[in-house]
């Protein structure tokens, strides 16, 4: 079918899609710049109406294997820690890895699919909330605005943000500047390290 230049202009934005209400959410080409250029790479698209679409994704060569004994000196398996963390995730699947990762180290685990119900969680819950762990990119209530709503009530809690997309389409969602950003797809490892680095701060 083809695109038009001010469709091609929205084209990698989160939630832009042509498709008609409940067709499509608009995140797959978000999510596919975002992998893209996390990897160093680049994506191009040439289209125009009537003339279909062509995608081309350069990616960087991969540098040599490190062995399995050089990777092990390098990572020691990051430490744990007994503070309370809420993990907010509207991805069922990456909020199940979340959820074991941060359970095996030892943490006190909240976790809620969306804002409102993390707002909600943080009202039933009387004793401390260490560290918020949030999705940036979420429907009706974006990782940002939960920050910022919880901080009224909690303004010790520390906040660490995770996103699938590209930085530049994070900092034009609203992504506080300084703040700590773990990027999508993780490991285990990963996300124990960043969350003991941000609760060490």
């Amino acid at each position: 079918i083809g695109m038009d230049a001010e469709t091609k202009a929205h084209l990698f934005e989160p939630f832009f899609t042509t498709k008609e209400v409940g067709m499509g959410t608009g995140l797959g080409l978000a999510t596919v710049y975002g992998i893209v250029k996390q990897s160093g790479g680049s994506i191009d698209v040439s289209s125009s109406p009537g003339a279909g679409a062509t995608f081309r994704i350069a990616l960087p060569m991969v540098k040599a294997i490190e062995t399995i004994d050089q990777v092990c000196e390098a990572e020691a398996s990051p430490p744990g820690g007994t503070e309370t963390i809420l993990l907010v995730e509207d991805d069922e699947a990456v909020r199940r890895l979340a959820r074991r990762a941060l359970k095996e180290k030892g943490y006190v685990l909240l976790e809620a699919a969306n804002g409102d119900e993390a707002l909600r969680l943080s009202e039933s819950h009387q004793q401390a909330i260490h560290l918020l762990v949030t999705d940036m990119v979420m429907p009706r209530m974006s990782g940002r605005d939960v920050a910022e709503r919880l901080s009224f009530t909690r303004p010790a809690m520390r906040v660490l943000y995770m996103s699938g997309y590209a930085e530049d389409v994070i900092r034009r969602r609203g992504l506080p500047v300084g703040a700590r950003m773990l990027h999508k797809p993780f490991t285990t490892d990963l996300l124990a390290r960043e969350v003991r680095d941000v609760l060490d701060q």
